[in-house]
């Protein structure tokens, strides 16, 4: 089985941040990080070289696959953000694709949502939208979840 490629390290999130050259982005990805933080209750990491992720989880697919995430996360790539999201649990679905609905300017993946700009969306919703993939994640993993780093 392939091993997870994205880990945690211990580059400074605010190091990784100062990097970015568009101050727009620079400026969303703290808004992202205080509603995340708020959110998780954890502070934000690095995981891998882009993205910035809170807590800690381990997970097993019903597929066997396994690995370590974070429980709330996104990188500001540098064509638009992305919010890693638990969208595709059945148990929450329907909230998560009427809440897609009603955000704004987006498109979406299995597990990402991408946004240019936070602008560009309702933030009450995105927060709402987070907020029930990290519920669903803790509750999906209860042994294995962690706010700390490195569980």
């Amino acid at each position: 089985m392939a091993e997870t490629k994205t880990k945690q390290t211990d580059v400074p999130v605010e190091e990784f941040i100062s990097r970015i050259e568009d101050p727009r982005k620079r400026a969303d990805s703290h808004v992202l990080i205080d509603m995340m933080r708020k959110i998780s209750g954890a502070e934000p990491e690095m995981w891998g070289p882009t993205i910035i992720g809170f807590g800690f989880c381990h997970y097993v697919y019903d597929s066997g696959r396994e690995g370590d995430t974070a429980l709330a996360a996104f990188s500001p790539r540098a064509a638009e953000l992305s919010i890693y999201l638990a969208g595709h649990y059945p148990e929450i679905k329907d909230k998560h694709e009427a809440l897609l609905a009603k955000l704004g300017k987006h498109r979406s993946g299995k597990s990402c949502l991408y946004v240019k700009r936070l602008e560009d969306v309702d933030i009450k919703v995105l927060e709402k939208l987070v907020k029930l993939s990290f519920d669903a994640t803790v509750k999906r993993y209860p042994a294995s979840v962690s706010k700390l780093s490195r569980a």
